[in-house]
């Protein structure tokens, strides 16, 4: 059966979803339930493609995305890091149900640490529902062999495990390097082509399949370290640097402080974006395009080289800059093209949103957090009011969304924010608007008691960047906030 946008909204959306995308008589799968196509950038900032921006970067292929579906103007990563985020995403939940979403980001330190097998993801119910689903790229979810792609619903994993990889000589600090289904694999060329390529061979495979087909392509790129198509030199130096060196002095180099510009970040960007033409051109192609779910975000904010504007902040802050990302959605026989949201969403509502549109249950003894954004974006409904939370753990920080408002705090001072007339959260209206300010302040207290605690050996990036502070002579400029409220 054929999904239209037209049949789509006259099922009634919720009710009528498993009756018309998921079963036929019997209770077998329909034939032509959505292809899910997710596309992942590492630390983009949400003015870092063209469709958002203001200072004329180019990001065409992406953009495509846009034109053939919604831009969601109002998405957020449920974490400023990026296995907290990426925890929300697979599990549809806030990441502080699980003890992984305390670690921010994981490290490699942090051994038995991960997303446990048995939890419910994603891909594990699209895979028993009969989906085929696989992973091209970056995981960072729990080191083998306890944890990995595998054990969490992927029947196949291209990439590599952990944080950050150089992108020629596909080396990790303590984490080995690319892996295809649980072995070492050796490959050679810039890792951005590698991965776009073999999901575009993949592609190439699913399609002509019966089964439709989940595919999460998480490109490490714009991550450090700072390496465009054309810096194959500046990776073998990195290398020869990080072999000669130790301790913090190696995580120092690893984290690549003295190398960038904006002008290899944009290098690094056009290489994805070249990559995301070739995924949506091998759809295209292979006719099913029109009925493929497509979706470009970005685990968290960006850093160092990245635009967010006309947000402050970035990586490791509550601030909108290291919250809001770019999310784009396209589904062209359902959504309008072209249209424009507001909804307020997060990280892990893709999770139901994308199993309602595969007519696929989640399983009730793990309750999804997020939302169905399909009523939404299909219905051309206004945006439903709804409450979100963050916590991070350096810096003390803490941040709530209710409507327009906006509670932080950090570093021991609190803010109220109207985050709709005032993006850059400079106007801190506590003291005009002093209800509003003490009902947020306690919601967020409220949804932080049905959390995890945090505990002291949980690990937070401010964690290192003091060590690297003391260490090599930065400047300090980080604490290591305490646990609690």
């Amino acid at each position: 059966m054929s999904v239209t946008r037209r049949t789509f909204i006259g099922t009634g959306i919720s009710a009528g979803l498993s009756c018309s995308l998921a079963a036929k008589s019997g209770g077998e799968p329909a034939a032509r339930r959505p292809n899910i196509v997710f596309i992942m950038a590492d630390d983009m900032g949400f003015a870092d493609i063209s469709c958002n921006s203001r200072n004329g970067i180019s990001t065409p292929n992406i953009d495509r995305i846009a034109k053939a579906g919604v831009n969601l103007r109002e998405a957020y990563s449920n974490s400023p890091v990026c296995s907290a985020s990426r925890l929300a995403v697979i599990t549809g939940r806030y990441q502080y149900r699980l003890p992984l979403g305390l670690e921010e980001p994981l490290v490699p330190a942090r051994r038995g640490i991960g997303l446990p097998p048995d939890h419910p993801t994603l891909p594990s119910l699209l895979k028993a529902s009969g989906y085929r689903t696989m992973l091209v790229g970056k995981w960072h979810l729990g080191e083998y062999p306890e944890f990995g792609p595998l054990k969490s619903g992927y029947e196949h994993f291209f990439g590599f495990r952990g944080g950050a990889i150089d992108y020629f000589n596909y080396t990790q600090p303590g984490q080995g390097g690319m892996i295809e289904d649980g072995v070492p694999i050796e490959k050679n060329g810039y890792l951005t082509q590698v991965l776009g390529e073999h999901a575009v061979s993949a592609i190439d495979e699913y399609a002509a399949a019966a089964a439709p087909f989940f595919m999460s392509v998480h490109f490490n790129a714009p991550h450090w370290p700072w390496m465009g198509p054309d810096d194959e030199a500046e990776a073998n130096r990195l290398g020869k640097a990080m072999r000669e060196a130790e301790g913090y002095k190696r995580q120092a180099i690893a984290h690549h402080f003295d190398g960038g510009s904006r002008k290899v970040y944009e290098q690094m960007i056009t290489a994805m974006d070249d990559q995301v033409g070739k995924i949506i051109d091998a759809l295209e192609r292979h006719d099913v395009f029109e009925n493929t779910i497509v979706i470009f975000t970005s685990d968290n904010g960006g850093e160092r080289f990245s635009d967010v504007w006309p947000f402050s902040g970035q990586k490791s802050e509550l601030l909108e800059g290291g919250l809001r990302v770019p999310a784009l959605v396209s589904w062209p026989d359902v959504l309008p093209r072209g249209a424009v949201s507001h909804q307020v969403q997060m990280g892990m509502d893709w999770m139901p949103t994308l199993l309602a549109a595969a007519g696929v249950s989640s399983d009730p003894d793990y309750a999804p957090d997020g939302m169905n954004l399909l009523p939404v974006m299909v219905g051309d409904t206004r945006p439903v009011d709804r409450k979100v939370y963050f916590r991070y753990k350096a810096n003390h920080q803490r941040a709530m969304r209710d409507g327009d408002y906006k509670y932080l705090k950090i570093a021991g001072h609190t803010y109220l924010f109207n985050v709709a007339e005032d993006p850059l959260e400079r106007a801190d209206l506590k003291e005009r608007e002093p209800e509003v300010f003490a009902r947020l302040e306690a919601g967020w207290k409220d949804w932080n008691s049905t959390m995890l605690p945090q505990i002291d050996e949980s690990y937070t990036d401010s964690v290192l960047a003091k060590n690297q502070a003391d260490h090599i002579g930065a400047e300090e400029t980080l604490t290591t906030a305490d646990p609690g409220n």
